[in-house]
Order: structure tokens, then sequence, then C-alpha cells
């Protein structure tokens, strides 16, 4: 009796596993803001993350049709939660890359958790998702660098240039309070001095009140934790003030075209961290050359990169183990892909260990690889030192 139920259960173990290679249609989502704020870094996003589905669609190397399924997170935990509960009760859903806000991800982690299901994190910078929440899930990993290691990165190449007096902005998220928190110990820990430290809300119009502040302690530097349109403003009205003499800077969150569009001119000099370095990716210019050739309403903008990999992991994953969730998350927690980027591992809380960064400078209205600058050639200095 035990010999022909152990049987049928292994003809019914065969038979799903038949069943779920032979389906037709293997799902695999996307989440990130498409809608608010925040859209232009998720459209970027999405358009990347689509564009590997469609190259390994016509690759023929995949038994079954890829079908992208991109779900706007607007930027909101709630709207996240249910985007992601959307895509885990899709059962032809069968892994998920998601989300430029950390709030967003931590809503939507339990979410993937509870269903088997992995989630790949490729924007979102927050050092819990990965050292809380990663150590715990196993489900969930990220490609891209966390904000401890971004604001480390800027300090120390502030250090190296002589930046030692800082006043410290920040906007009341959640993001903006963990970066003022990271660059206050980032700075002090390479000698330097936070003069002020202030904060605004998200959506705030007039800086006033804050650069007063900062105006009075005369730094060298002024950071700020936040996102494109309130640092663009900051960054205006920074030269209004008399603290043009000041260098602005951050890290990622800013890291997007629309910052120069919107601070014009006032932007020159601006110095971010910007995740990843494209200058030293053999197949670089190939991926540029596929996402314009599908002719993309939106620049894939500075998180394109990580979701465009993170689709590929999901994909190599399948490769594997086929289209079945549970084995799905233990190969990609076991993954060694060579990416855009290098080759990607995860360690045990599932955070990346290819950690690449790069300097950005605004040059002309641009956003320009410091090695590559004039300000790094000499031909132009950088502000705020004697």
């Amino acid at each position: 009796m035990k010999k022909k139920l152990s049987l049928l259960v292994m003809a019914g173990f065969l038979t799903a596993s038949s069943a779920a290679m032979a389906a037709d249609v293997v799902k695999i989502g996307f989440m990130g803001p498409m809608t608010g704020a925040n859209a232009a870094q998720g459209m970027g996003a999405k358009n990347a993350f689509d564009l590997a589905i469609k190259l390994a669609n016509k690759s023929g190397e995949y038994p079954y049709t890829l079908e992208t399924v991109a779900l706007d997170d607007a930027s909101d935990p709630a709207t996240g939660a249910n985007a992601a509960t959307k895509l885990v009760s899709d059962k032809e859903v069968v892994a998920a890359t998601g989300h430029w806000n950390s709030p967003v991800a931590r809503a939507t982690i339990p979410i993937f958790h509870e269903n088997n299901t992995a989630l790949i994190v490729w924007g979102a910078i927050g050092v819990d998702l990965t050292d809380k929440y990663g150590k715990m899930y196993p489900e969930i990993t990220r490609v891209c660098p966390k904000l401890d290691a971004e604001n480390i990165y800027l300090a120390d190449f502030l250090n190296e240039k002589g930046y030692k007096t800082f006043s410290v902005i920040h906007d009341n998220s959640a993001y903006g309070v963990d970066c003022q928190t990271y660059m206050d110990s980032s700075l002090k820990n390479f000698g330097a001095e936070v003069l002020s430290t202030d904060a605004i809300n998200v959506g705030e119009k007039d800086m006033m009140p804050v650069l007063t502040k900062a105006v009075a302690t005369h730094p060298q530097a002024v950071y700020y934790g936040g996102v494109v349109t309130e640092a663009a403003l900051l960054k205006l009205q920074m030269n209004k003030i008399g603290l043009k003499n000041s260098l602005f800077c951050g890290i990622s969150g800013i890291a997007d075209e629309k910052f120069n569009e919107v601070a014009g001119k006032s932007a020159e000099g601006t110095v971010i961290v910007k995740p990843g370095d494209s200058s030293k990716v053999a197949g670089w210019d190939a991926f540029v050359a596929a996402y314009d050739a599908e002719n993309y309403s939106e620049p894939m903008g500075a998180y394109g990169k990580y979701s465009y990999d993170a689709a590929n992991i999901i994909l190599a994953a399948l490769k594997q183990v086929g289209p079945d969730r549970a084995k799905v998350a233990e190969a990609i927690r076991n993954i060694k892909y060579q990416g855009l980027l290098g080759e990607y591992t995860f360690d045990e809380t599932g955070q990346t260990t290819l950690l690449d960064m790069t300097i950005m400078v605004s040059q002309d209205g641009q956003w320009v690889n410091w090695e590559d600058s004039l300000y790094k050639s000499g031909e132009r200095k950088l502000i705020g030192l004697k």
C-alpha cells in the first residue's frame, strides 16, 4: 500500500512538473513608479526590463512565451502592496523585480515571501531591505548598491578633494532620514564637520528657510538627501541666496537628467553618486543600441541597467530549474550571473556582492562621468574649495 501511494505521489509530482515545463506562457513581473513625480525612473527601468524579455523571446532558447507584467506602484506602499498581491495571485507569474522606493519594497516583501515568489529589488537602496528582510526571507535579493555604501563612496570622494565642512539637508521621508544618518556618520568618519542639519517636506517649493540657516554656517558643500524635484529647486535657490560658492552634492536619488533640466545652468558642477559604471562594460554599447532600436519614449535612467540585469537573472534561473516559483527563488539566491556591470552573486542577506559606483558631475546640462569630465582634467574647478 505504501509503495502504491509513493508511486501515486511521484506520478502526481512528475505530472505537475511536466505541466509547468510545458507551459505556453510564463510571466515575469515588474513594479515601479510609472505615474507621479518619480515616473521617469520607473518607466526607464520598465523599458529596460521589457527589452530583456523581448530579447529572450527572440533568442528561441525558451520552450514557452515570456511575458512582462508591468504594474505601477506609484511610489506608494499601499499601491505597491496591491500590485504585489495581483502579481502573486497570477499563477503564471514565476518571479518579479521591483521598486525604486524603499517604503514600497518594505510593503511588498512579505507578500512575495508568503507566496514563495522571488523578488529582485532593482532600485530601492534602503539598508534594511537586505540587512533585515533579505536575511529573513530567501526570496528577496537586490542587484543595486545599498544606501550606506553610496554615502560612504561620496564622502570618500569629497574628503579626497578637500571638503571638510557641510550643511546637510534631507527630506522627511524614510529615504531622506536614512540619507542624513549615513552621510553624517560617513563625513565624521573622514574627519569632516556637519555645520547644520535641516529637513524639508516632500513637495516643498520654498527652500529659503533651510537655506537661510545653511548660509549662516558658510559650508564648503551642501549635501541633499532626497530626490530629483526638490534637489533641483534647492540648487536653483542656493544660487539666489548666497550659497552659489558652495558645492551641491547627493547620491543616486538625484541621478536623473530631470535634475539638470529643472535646475538649468544652476546645476553646473553638482556632484553625485550613480550606481554602476557603464564605461567599464564590454556589452554596454550593444545594450544601448538594442534599447534605442525599440524606440522607447523614455530614457533608461540611472537604474535601467539594474532592472535589465534583474530580468536576465530571473531568466537564467528559469533556464536552470524551469517555471517553478520556489525553485526559481532558490536558484536566484545561489546564482552566478555575468550581467551588464559584472558578475552577480548574492551574500547571505540577498545583497549583491557586485558594488560598482561612479562619481558623476553636472557639466553643460548633463551628467558626465567624473573620469571623462572637464573637472577631472582640471579645465574646470569644483566650487567651495580655496
